[in-house]
């Protein structure tokens, strides 16, 4: 993994940690309803800047390394894995 996304990845995660701890408190004290969501939304939110990097890290890292390949193998399942990165973020949530 590149160092500064990984650092960074790693950093979110523990961002997330809390604000799930957070979260689980909000829920077992029966906190306001509205108040629960918005904790929730905001940890989604933070989970879709994690997924950010991590893409970002594969697609500089190997999807980079598998188009600049000769191999049309690996050229396709690098253009295919672009493909369901974008299929996935558009998808989410509207299940």
């Amino acid at each position: 993994m590149i160092e500064d996304l990984k650092k960074r990845s790693l950093h979110r995660v523990k961002i997330l940690e809390g604000q799930l701890r957070g979260l689980a408190r909000m829920i077992e004290s029966e906190e306001y309803c509205m108040d629960i969501i918005t904790q929730s939304l905001a940890i989604q939110k933070s989970l879709g800047s994690l997924n950010k990097l991590i893409a970002e890290n594969h697609i500089k890292t190997h999807v980079a390394d598998s188009l600049s390949s000769k191999d049309e193998a690996k050229q396709a399942k690098a253009l295919q894995e672009l493909m369901d990165i974008f299929e996935l973020n558009n998808n989410r949530g509207t299940k």
